[in-house]
């Protein structure tokens, strides 16, 4: 007896629900990738099964280890001292002090103050002058990429190079050139310090030594070497209308004008510190450094501040905690999750069901 639908009828509809249409057919074979073991993931490769009696050892070595790392990291950062002191406001005299940015901007008045440090370690040689600068940000893409590292390197380049990343401080007048040009330098830090030296004697009686400030090989070698060029001198520079920050010497080049390489650095946060310079000589616990300051950096037209700083070095460099607090939560962490793993491994035992999936 045939079927109720057909038994001819029924061949070709299932053929053609098993197989499509021919275009699709074909769409789906152009779209398959072509057979590769790595194309389905059949490549041999490692799959470790992790136990408790591997993951346990690892954990409490990592913890062992890390633990006196930090211990040693923390304790040298503790050894290292340094003091601090922001000065953007005490050295505006105070009838400008509800117009700060018309007292730094009027040329007219002395910008010249005196802080006084007091120091309550004592500092071993070499001991480093730093400025730091908040609310400052570096890291502005469209400052950051400000400068051309052509026209810093060679003397060729120096109308050559493509400086529109410079704008607006590319070109001064009648279109020439200007070295170094670009935001970065143009905003060059330029307030300065004198340091003299006041020492607690007997008596309370106590002299005035000034303490030199060197300057010379607080840049990175490979920035006088190779990134400022011997023979690239300042052309044009803070001749515009608008002047932005320090001035450079235009008889030396920008090999030896360390300032401004220490300065082109950029920063990655808001809040920094650059190398000023550094100073030879020992201080003592209880002394006074009177440091002079010649406040001509505008921070105030963005409610920036400014701090001098006073610092010693560690074997990791200067005071800086974090490294030593990271190893010490790391290798506690690691001690804790293997101290869990071990009482879960107690009361919960493996079962033979698992010891098979190894």
């Amino acid at each position: 007896m045939p079927p109720a639908n057909g038994g001819a009828a029924a061949g070709p509809s299932s053929g053609s629900g098993r197989d499509g249409p021919p275009a699709a057919t074909a769409a789906v074979k152009r779209n398959r990738p072509r057979y590769h073991a790595f194309t389905q993931q059949q490549l041999p490769a490692c799959k470790p099964i992790l136990s408790p009696n591997m993951v346990i050892p690892i954990l409490v070595f990592v913890g062992l280890l890390f633990i006196p790392i930090g211990l040693a990291c923390y304790a040298a950062s503790n050894k290292v001292f340094e003091v601090v002191y922001r000065y953007d406001t005490k050295c505006v005299p105070k009838n400008m002090l509800h117009n700060k940015v018309g007292y730094i901007q009027n040329a007219s008045i002395n910008k010249t103050c005196t802080i006084n440090l007091k120091i309550p370690n004592a500092m071993k040689r070499p001991i480093f002058v730093y400025y730091q600068l908040d609310r400052f940000y570096q890291n502005h893409r469209r400052y950051a990429t400000s400068f051309n590292i052509a026209q810093l390197s060679d003397p060729k380049e120096e109308a050559n190079a493509d400086i529109k990343d410079c704008k607006p401080e590319a070109y001064a007048g009648k279109g020439i050139p200007v070295v170094p040009c670009g935001l970065v330098a143009w905003s060059l830090f330029n307030d300065t310090y004198s340091l003299a030296r006041r020492p607690r004697r007997a008596g309370g009686i106590g002299g005035v030594e000034a303490l030199r400030v060197i300057k010379s090989g607080i840049s990175w070698r490979s920035e006088r070497e190779r990134l400022f060029g011997k023979h690239v001198y300042p052309k044009n520079f803070q001749n515009g209308s608008l002047v932005g920050g320090g001035r450079l010497d235009p008889r030396k080049p920008l090999s030896e004008q360390e300032e401004l390489m220490v300065w082109m650095r950029t920063a990655a946060m808001p809040r920094f510190r650059k190398l000023y310079g550094r100073v030879e000589a020992d201080l003592d616990a209880g002394e006074t450094v009177a440091v002079e300051v010649r406040n001509s950096y505008n921070t105030y037209s963005f409610d920036g501040g400014k701090a001098v700083v006073l610092s010693t070095a560690g074997p990791l460099g200067g005071r800086n905690a974090f490294l030593g607090r990271a190893y010490l939560v790391t290798g506690m962490a690691c001690l804790v999750l293997a101290l869990l793993l071990t009482l879960v491994c107690l009361f919960f035992p493996m079962t033979e069901e698992h010891l098979r999936l190894r």
